[in-house]
């Protein structure tokens, strides 16, 4: 009897992985981003209002709040704002959802809190998971979202990327430079979906920082209270 429980626990924990292995699908490259790093987030606004903002929208972001990433309302203004002159409207687009429908199959989705539906490693593997498909409608395919109905609009940047035989064809940016792109491009967005999370951190900071600061005191004054017992 204790054989055959063995037996059986060996073939659940069997069946558990590869069950488990299933769930995960690809594997995910880990996404280096830091949404500390105001610079990184000031460049992927910037190629998210240039590349992104043309067909998805961001209704739930507001220019202004891009302020709180170092930018002053003239930089905003004069770099960023392309759909609208009203600092304090929020990032949408012209596209229509009928017209998304019609040339996508789909209407482009609302990326303002994409990073917290998605996680940043998806969106950091999807952006770096587009290669050529003739056979598709768009002629781009993707490793992580197979038969996407989105084009890889990043392509002159990345290059054509290829499967098997077909060499790669270069693109304006090296491989590295591309993945910097797109490691600010994710970056945006993550810190997009809750931008109210850095203020956190900060605070959780100071916190941490004070309540080291009183325990060197609390226990400058419990050596000293105890001194003469010890």
């Amino acid at each position: 009897m204790r054989r055959v429980a063995c037996l059986l626990l060996v073939l659940l924990a069997m069946f558990a992985g590869i069950a488990s292995a299933q769930e995960e699908g690809l594997r995910l490259a880990p996404a280096p981003v830091n949404r500390l790093d105001d610079e990184s987030l000031q460049r992927g606004a910037r190629n998210f209002v240039n590349y992104c903002l043309t067909c998805h929208s961001a209704q739930y972001m507001r220019y202004n709040r891009l302020t709180d990433l170092g930018l002053t309302e003239a930089q905003i203004t004069d770099n960023l704002m392309f759909a609208t002159d009203k600092i304090g409207e929020t990032m949408t687009v012209a596209l229509t959802p009928a017209n998304g429908k019609a040339w996508f199959g789909n209407p482009p989705p609302d990326l303002t809190v994409e990073a917290r539906i998605r996680g940043r490693n998806w969106l950091y593997n999807y952006l770096l998971g587009f290669y050529r498909d003739e056979k598709s409608a768009t002629g781009w395919n993707n490793l992580v979202f197979p038969n996407v109905g989105m084009p890889n609009v990043l392509w002159q940047l990345s290059g054509q990327k290829m499967l098997r035989v077909s060499p790669d064809v270069p693109g304006t940016m090296t491989r590295t430079e591309y993945e910097t792109f797109v490691t600010d491009l994710v970056n945006y967005m993550d810190y997009m979906a809750e931008p109210i999370r850095n203020k956190r951190i900060h605070l959780g900071i100071v916190v941490l920082l004070f309540l080291g600061v009183l325990f060197t005191f609390a226990y400058a004054l419990k050596r000293e209270y105890w001194k003469d017992l010890h």
